[in-house]
């Protein structure tokens, strides 16, 4: 019987093919360049594909999102310095008219609004109701987006609503929350150091649990086919709140609204100085250069005596050649003109040099006050 012989080069040819079949079965087990790593959802997985598009909050958030705007104010702070406030507001009528909270605008020394798409106009108040904390602004803009108006009377607990504002005043758009109507129809007692009293009594409000923080405030609370059905509050016991928010009722609302769209408050001209009468006594304590007049404690940033280059420390003693002695004087002086007017403003510097200023008078932002 013939014995084999086992080739020497046996055992590394078979370690080669045993190599290459190592190898093309990692080939085809490793994922290319670029490619995911976890295991990919099929045809055959058990979940439903998702479709934000067809989800209710999103449809609602679409087509509301573009009538809701940025309100920014300046207001002065104790130190006679200026500070800013934020909010929002949506807008209800093509031509300009935006609904948001009183107390988003009050004591502003401007009002700024700021649409979804980055436009943005100095507004003005054309009517409202402190009480009701409710404020109906006026921009000069046409073809504005709008949001409807729904019908407060008709929603019913556990009713999902949807509020969008500007939450925290972050960057980047405003913040959508969603929840229930928990209750209608709350009167709630607000600490308020700027109302009569210290104080306001909302009626009629919508408690949600859709959370509603400070900048929120104005924002529109809206009903699942994107109608407004409250204006957001976020100045009522948010310190005491919790997992709830407040909502002005749209029915509450909407005479006033509607009475600020049908009598708009007149333009009124606007030197956006915010000043003191000078005494003997306040001219002792502050070393000022003069015994009379308005001291100036601060002024609009952007407003018409800002780009003057009037300055917080000037003191107004003359306005188109009439002396000014008072305070009250620079406002009744400035009421008699219309916005667009050019005034001579006379001040006299901390250090005591006198200058006289061409101030080409704005818009107020607020009515002027009657009583």
């Amino acid at each position: 019987m013939t014995s084999l012989r086992r080739s020497p080069f046996r055992p590394a040819v078979s370690a080669f093919i045993a190599g290459v079949a190592i190898l093309l079965l990692l080939a085809g087990c490793t994922p290319g360049r670029g490619a995911s790593v976890l295991p990919q959802a099929g045809p055959a997985s058990p979940l439903p594909s998702i479709e934000p598009g067809a989800d209710p909050v999103v449809r609602v958030v679409q087509a509301v999102r573009p009538a809701v705007v940025s309100v920014t104010t300046n207001v002065l702070n104790l130190q006679g310095g200026t500070g800013q406030g934020t909010g929002t507001g949506f807008v209800v009528r093509a031509d300009g008219f935006v609904v948001t909270n009183f107390h988003v605008v009050e004591g502003a020394l401007n009002i700024r609004v700021v649409t979804a798409d980055g436009k943005r106009f100095e507004a003005r108040v054309v009517g409202g109701d402190p009480d009701a904390d409710l404020a109906v602004l006026k921009v000069p803009a046409g073809g504005l987006p709008i949001v409807p108006l729904g019908d407060s009377e008709r929603l019913e607990l556990g009713e999902r609503v949807v509020a969008i504002g500007f939450a925290l005043a972050l960057q980047g758009g405003p913040s959508v929350t969603s929840g229930i109507v928990s209750a209608v129809g709350r009167t709630i007692e607000a600490a308020d150091p700027n109302a009569p009293g210290g104080g306001r009594t909302y009626e009629d409000l919508i408690q949600t649990d859709a959370a509603i923080n400070p900048g929120n405030s104005g924002g529109p609370l809206v009903d699942l086919a994107g109608r407004v059905v409250g204006i957001n509050t976020a100045g009522v016991r948010a310190a005491e709140a919790e997992n709830i928010g407040f909502a002005i009722a749209i029915n509450r609302a909407r005479p006033v609204i509607e009475a600020a769209i049908r009598h708009p408050e007149r333009p009124a001209a606007y030197l956006g100085v915010s000043t003191q009468t000078v005494t003997a006594a306040l001219a002792f304590e502050l070393d000022l250069p003069v015994e009379g007049g308005a001291l100036v404690v601060g002024t609009a940033p952007g407003g018409p005596a800002d780009r003057a280059g009037i300055e917080r420390g000037d003191v107004i003693v003359s306005l188109d050649g009439r002396a000014v002695r008072s305070s009250e004087e620079v406002g009744a002086l400035i009421i008699e003109h219309d916005p667009g007017d050019r005034v001579q403003v006379g001040v006299v510097h901390a250090d005591g040099d006198e200058e006289t200023f061409t101030v080409v008078l704005g818009v107020r932002p607020l009515p002027v006050p009657t009583g």
